[in-house]
């Protein structure tokens, strides 16, 4: 009974989701050429709708649910139709990418926060959100260092708005640079911060574009875990040089069960059924099109819970320190493709 009332409590805002979804869907097929995807329009249909109405009490729990636990669920959905050789393929061609732009992340970042006189925390929340995957590591960050909850929002707002920025404008760039699928794809999934983000932007210029950098974003993710393991060792380090004076011995608070990125692991289970040949193609191509149709459906929940207002309150210094670090990002990512003969 308390799981069925537990679950009601999730239908209005993942049924609202689902509408603005379907809206989206319908809008993109009245554009005469393919500009802007449904993910896109989605995101901002809800970002408008939260300017002039925020979403109720009735509707936060559905839509926190849909943004998080069903994007990964369609992310999840998305290995039904891949083979697990074209994603090892894929790991293999972005890695190189992949070190470049985090040694740029958190390499220069460091520099720019200092720079900037931004709190080691704030700097390096920025720079995991830039280079990682957005709001998922800096939320897997944020405990073992500690961070204050105004680091976190800040770091968070500065990671997100460069999101919406280059939604919008990584299509168009990759159209004016002549990009094929993959190399748009690779550039997409690693210059590009959020999964969601990478989602919309990278369905914006194709549908194969928008398969390949959802790929080498999954693979991005996992560097979450090592990351995460660095930081709480320093931490660890510094807890214990704090404490050396009081004589108190401090450990940092790391449980690395919960920064395994699990829906990967789905995603790859998934995967391998189908390289197998377990999962029959009319079966793959229904639940393909069920996880771009949730996919929308996040991205909408997502702009319904994003506020203009909260992104003003953020100030400069954090703002400035993400636009740097992501503008260096995307610089880097596509000049690495240069040099791989891939572009």
């Amino acid at each position: 009974m308390e799981a069925i009332k537990k679950a009601g409590k999730l239908v209005p805002g993942f049924a609202l989701a689902l509408i603005i979804a379907a809206l989206a869907r319908f809008l993109e097929s009245l554009l005469p050429i393919h500009l802007v995807g449904a993910s896109v329009i989605a995101l901002f249909i809800g970002m408008i709708i939260n300017h002039f109405r925020k979403p109720g009490e009735l509707f936060s729990i559905g839509l926190k649910f849909t943004s998080k636990k069903i994007l990964k669920f369609a992310i999840i959905l998305l290995g039904a139709s891949l083979n697990i050789s074209i994603i090892l393929k894929v790991g293999k061609m972005s890695l190189c990418v992949m070190v470049f732009t985090l040694l740029t992340c958190f390499g220069i970042g460091h520099f720019v926060g200092k720079a900037l006189k931004i709190n080691w925390k704030l700097s390096n929340l920025i720079s995991a959100g830039t280079g990682i995957c957005g709001g998922s590591a800096i939320a897997a960050i944020a405990p073992v260092i500690d961070a204050d909850d105004s680091d976190i929002a800040y770091a968070m707002s500065a990671t997100f708005l460069f999101d919406m920025a280059m939604i919008v404008l990584f299509p168009i760039m990759g159209q004016a640079m002549g990009l094929t699928d993959m190399a748009y794809g690779l550039w997409a999934g690693t210059a590009v911060n959020d999964t969601s983000s990478v989602v919309a932007a990278g369905y914006a210029f194709s549908e194969a574009a928008g398969d390949f950098a959802t790929m080498v974003k999954l693979t991005r993710t996992l560097s979450i875990i090592p990351t995460v393991i660095t930081f709480a060792l320093i931490s660890a380090h510094l807890k214990r040089k704090e404490a050396v004076a009081s004589g108190e011995a401090v450990k940092a608070k790391f449980n690395i069960t919960k920064i395994i990125p699990w829906f990967i692991l789905g995603f790859l289970a998934l995967a391998a059924l189908n390289s197998f040949g377990l999962i029959p193609e009319a079966f793959s191509s229904g639940l393909k099109n069920i996880s771009k149709f949730l996919m929308v459906s996040a991205l909408a929940a997502i702009g319904l819970n994003t506020s203009f207002r909260d992104m003003k309150k953020s100030g400069f210094a954090p703002m400035l320190h993400g636009f740097i670090i992501s503008a260096l990002v995307v610089i880097v990512a596509i000049a690495v493709e240069y040099f791989m003969g891939i572009v």
